[in-house]
């Protein structure tokens, strides 16, 4: 027990004696400590000259040139549009919707396959996780274009591209979920002579459920931005719109877009936010 434990009411504790371990650095470990850091600042410095953050001559032209910009995006208006960019919208949120479900359907099995204590061996575990691996490393929007190629112009081609993307994704977060579940519960179903199917379903499903519901609610909050962005490309959808008149400098009609894809996105958050809540079980701190 350390001597701030003992030290007498209302007296100063000296840090150094309550805490020896944080003072007492070898010297050799301190200077290697000093030269992370400076290798990190020194990074940090390079990397901002190298891309120019340092040209204020270049700083104060660009945002010059966003405020002239931003003048003609208000008032926003949508100039008899708004049919058309409300079918964009709609057809964006089932992009993302059905590529969410689609993820979240191959997920939950290559989820459990890839858990160390539901699959073993190592051989199977070690190349299915490097599948996973090379699959999340390529951004959905390299995706897109592949799909764009592959299937045609169109919202099938953002689907595709969001489910395989999330795949990779919303496979490890469950596989990491599974290995982390309660033993106990395992063993007890076991214990009443269920199978491997039978345990997976009654002793490990129930514990992971949460978990894997609240991620894919929240990778569908994330895949509405991302199905904008896949528009640009040729997905189809509000982004296809949002491309069509930033390229006509229709800026009035710009600042529109982005304020339903804003509103969209807040509707999308609060919903998404209250089924966690109701999944998990709990009140939710946020206002």
């Amino acid at each position: 027990m350390s001597d701030a434990t003992h030290a007498p009411s209302g007296q100063p504790i000296d840090p150094r004696t309550a805490y020896p371990q944080v003072f007492a650095v070898p010297p050799l470990q301190r200077l290697r400590n000093r030269g992370i850091i400076v290798a990190i600042a020194a990074a940090l410095a390079f990397a901002l000259w190298w891309t120019g953050f340092f040209d204020l001559e270049r700083l104060v032209t660009g945002a010059s040139k966003l405020g002239w910009l931003l003048q003609f995006m208000f008032p926003p208006a949508h100039n008899g549009w708004l049919g058309e960019f409300s079918l964009a919208l709609a057809e964006t949120l089932a992009m993302a919707f059905f590529g969410t479900l689609l993820a979240f359907v191959i997920a939950v099995p290559v989820g459990f396959l890839g858990a160390k204590n539901v699959i073993p061996n190592w051989l199977f575990h070690f190349s299915l996780r490097r599948t996973l691996d090379g699959i999340r490393g390529i951004d959905t929007l390299i995706w897109a274009l592949i799909f764009v190629n592959v299937v045609g112009l169109g919202p099938f081609a953002g689907i595709l591209a969001i489910a395989v993307a999330d795949v990779g994704v919303l496979s490890k977060l469950f596989a990491e979920a599974i290995e982390n579940v309660d033993r106990r519960q395992i063993e007890g179903v076991r214990a009443t002579g269920a199978g491997r199917v039978q345990t997976m379903r009654f002793g490990i499903l129930p514990q992971v459920l949460p978990v894997i519901l609240s991620n894919t609610l929240y990778f569908f909050e994330s895949n509405t931005r991302s199905a904008t962005i896949l528009g640009v490309v040729g997905a189809g959808g509000i982004g296809q719109q949002l491309s069509d008149r930033i390229r006509v400098n229709n800026w009035d009609e710009v600042m529109f877009i982005v304020l339903m894809i804003l509103a969209t996105v807040y509707v999308i958050d609060i919903i998404s936010r209250n089924l966690r809540v109701r999944i998990i079980g709990r009140q939710d701190p946020r206002p």
